[in-house]
């Protein structure tokens, strides 16, 4: 299958609000419209979705609590190995990027939660990579911390499941095809902070990237700084618009789609002379998820673009080379 893209100079907005039944006329209406624009511009904001904005904004508060703790009390719950933690700033450098040439760390500090896995689980115990369980801010510093991210969990892994049925339509598969390869996803929501920098020091918030898996959906204050990258090679504003998410495609759903879908470059640079607080959630398959282009997306006579790959093994890569202080022998991109 060959897609012809199209450019694009604004970020669409699409009303998902017909998910919600689950009824397969709202999904398939939702799904042509969608289809579009993950073609095009692999970015949009949702509007219409049921995640309170209580609770956006809850997270939001909770996150500015967290960072606004000394460092030696965050440093208690650093990044461990598998990937849940505090991570300073200076500590993470886009090496992977396949849109530019990053050698300078990222202006921004966060804390990674993933979805959560006990301590006793077969797959913590058999040290399998990222199964453990979550590092949390002690309750007496940050109360009701794990209570309102828990909550918040919840309802993005709803949001995803939602968007996944209308992604699976959109793809030309049958409905619930792809589902049971997200029974058990990989979840992240990363808290970050955006101190206020100069542009003149030529270091972003976020330097330019695709990010490695599905789908993202992220929550932005009303600082903004987000820009996405066209065909042309333009930067073109994400700005905040309320009670929606930005949703943008993954390397991996691009990898699924032979590039039917398109994972867009983007970056973040904060000139607003404001701190900046988003809160990421990364919605991705089972890390044991066998990554293989979809027969939907390959034409009559055409071929996959890419071999098969496990979806664990390919985030391990990027997450060993990107990140200060886990394999340190691992070669720069």
């Amino acid at each position: 299958m060959t897609t012809q893209h199209r450019d694009f100079n604004a970020i669409p907005i699409l009303d998902v609000s017909k998910l919600r039944d689950g009824s397969l006329a709202g999904v398939t209406s939702v799904a042509a419209e969608l289809r579009d624009y993950l073609e095009n511009v692999g970015f949009l904001y949702i509007k219409g979705h049921d995640v309170p904005r209580q609770s956006v904004e809850a997270v939001r508060e909770a996150g500015k609590r967290f960072h606004a703790l000394p460092l030696e009390e965050k440093l208690k719950i650093k990044m461990d190995k598998n990937f849940r933690g505090y991570i300073p700033i200076n500590t993470s450098t886009i090496v992977t990027s396949s849109v530019a040439k990053v050698t300078k760390p990222n202006q921004s500090e966060s804390l990674m939660l993933m979805h959560e896995v006990a301590a006793d689980d077969p797959a913590a115990l058999a040290e399998k990579p990222l199964q453990g369980p979550n590092q949390w801010p002690d309750e007496a510093a940050v109360p009701g911390f794990r209570a309102t991210i828990e909550t918040y969990v919840a309802q993005m892994n709803a949001l995803g499941r939602q968007m996944l049925d209308a992604i699976t339509l959109a793809l030309g598969m049958p409905r619930g095809s792809i589902a049971p390869h997200f029974e058990k996803p990989t979840t992240f929501l990363r808290l970050l902070h955006y101190p206020t920098q100069r542009e003149e020091d030529g270091l972003f918030g976020s330097a330019p990237h695709t990010d490695y898996g599905f789908i993202t959906l992220l929550a932005q204050d009303d600082v903004g700084g987000l820009e996405v990258k066209n065909k042309a090679g333009d930067w073109i504003a994400a700005p905040p618009i309320a009670d929606t998410f930005v949703m943008n495609v993954g390397d991996i759903l691009a990898r699924w789609s032979n590039d039917r879908f398109v994972s867009t470059p983007h970056r973040v640079i904060n000139r607003s002379g404001r701190e900046r607080y988003s809160q990421p959630f990364f919605f991705d398959p089972n890390m044991e998820t066998n990554i293989e282009v979809l027969p939907s997306c390959i034409s009559p006579g055409g071929k996959a673009k890419y071999e098969p790959v496990v979806y664990g093994d390919y985030l391990m890569e990027r997450i060993d080379k990107n990140y200060q202080g886990r394999k340190k022998s691992a070669p720069a991109a």
